[in-house]
């Protein structure tokens, strides 16, 4: 079946995406995009659907059927590698970090560089101590020394790092992955502001969450999915925080939004 690319400024746009486990059909056909420079907040109940979306998008899992188009370009990703090397970072629940491990360390893992004297390659650490500093600064993430252990660091100021090191690294998507579960609120408005801060930095942003409240005020447009169906696509200007959550908890479109998004050919 030939695909065409539906949203004209999307940067990612999935299409007709269907995930079978064996005869469970987990993803039924799901239409998800997310423009340039846009927080689209990904929500539904658990086991809606929405991380093993996510993770079709990352390369953890294969399409049974759909396409994918990513920066206006057909792709297939088959690995969590190739997301990468499209430009797509993702911060996950358990961060991904070494708690043994510097700050510095933390930020690099993985893609440390390396400078030649000889035949010999030496870790830079330099390199690695200044421009974690400067990186995370530039999104508003203040550290105290690049040497510090990753472990004494408090919740938020661990997700602070994870984030900038996603925006540093990522360059065009980034996907957040319940990023405020567990922290204070102190912790959450940081993480919140470190969001928006990547969106201004020229990054689009998936925001997956069970919290309605810190979503809302970030997000542009929402996307809930239900059962493996996308119920509908809401921007935030047409839509309050209450009938976000309703429509995860009951599946249901209230009339006055299922008029407004069968206008604009939204509804699945």
């Amino acid at each position: 079946m030939e695909y065409k690319q539906k949203n004209d400024n999307a940067l990612v746009d999935m299409i007709d995406i269907h995930k079978y486990f064996g005869s469970v059909q987990v993803l039924r056909g799901i239409d998800f995009h997310v423009d340039r420079q846009e927080i689209v907040g990904l929500l539904g109940d658990n086991g809606a659907g929405k991380s093993t979306l996510i993770k079709v998008l990352t390369g953890y899992h294969s399409l049974t059927r759909g396409q994918i188009f990513f920066d206006d370009a057909a792709v297939r990703i088959h690995s969590p590698h190739d997301a990468r090397e499209l430009g797509i970072e993702t911060v996950h629940q358990d961060l991904a970090l070494v708690p043994l491990m510097s700050i510095a360390r933390n930020f690099w893992l993985g893609q440390e560089p390396f400078y030649e004297v000889g035949p010999f390659r030496f870790l830079d650490k330099k390199k690695m101590a200044s421009e974690s500093i400067q990186a995370l600064a530039d999104v508003g993430i203040h550290i105290r020394d690049s040497e510090e252990t990753v472990g004494n660091m408090s919740g938020g100021e661990r997700q602070s790092v994870a984030i900038g090191r996603a925006v540093y690294f990522g360059k065009k998507l980034l996907i957040l992955d319940e990023p405020t579960s567990a922290l204070s609120v102190g912790e959450t408005q940081k993480v919140l502001d470190y969001t928006i801060a990547a969106k201004e930095k020229g990054m689009s942003v998936i925001f997956i969450t069970h919290n309605i409240r810190h979503v809302y005020e970030v997000a542009d447009r929402f996307t809930i999915i239900e059962r493996g169906h996308k119920l509908g696509d809401f921007h935030k200007s047409e839509v309050s925080e209450n009938e976000v959550a309703d429509m995860i908890v009951t599946g249901q479109i209230p009339d006055r939004l299922r008029l407004y998004d069968e206008e604009n050919g939204d509804v699945a």
